[in-house]
């Protein structure tokens, strides 16, 4: 276990059973949702790289504007 997980666990040990059960859910769906992820593009790999050339073609032909959180 790495340094930083091993502390995050001691100090989640400190916490409620209720507190270290939502936690451990998080971690647990992320740890799933990574999952998803990786075999969603060793599925697929070239869908990703058409995306990215669709994406620069949009940009380079302006369909595309810089905005921030606040534009959205």
């Amino acid at each position: 276990m790495s340094q930083l997980l091993d502390q995050a666990v001691a100090e989640a040990r400190k916490l409620s059973d209720l507190e270290q059960d939502a936690i451990a859910a998080l971690i647990l769906a992320e740890i799933e949702d990574d999952r998803k992820w990786e075999q969603s593009l060793t599925r697929s790999p070239g869908k990703l790289a058409a995306l990215v050339l669709r994406a620069e073609e949009q940009v380079r032909t302006g369909q595309c504007r810089t905005a921030g959180f606040d534009d959205l």
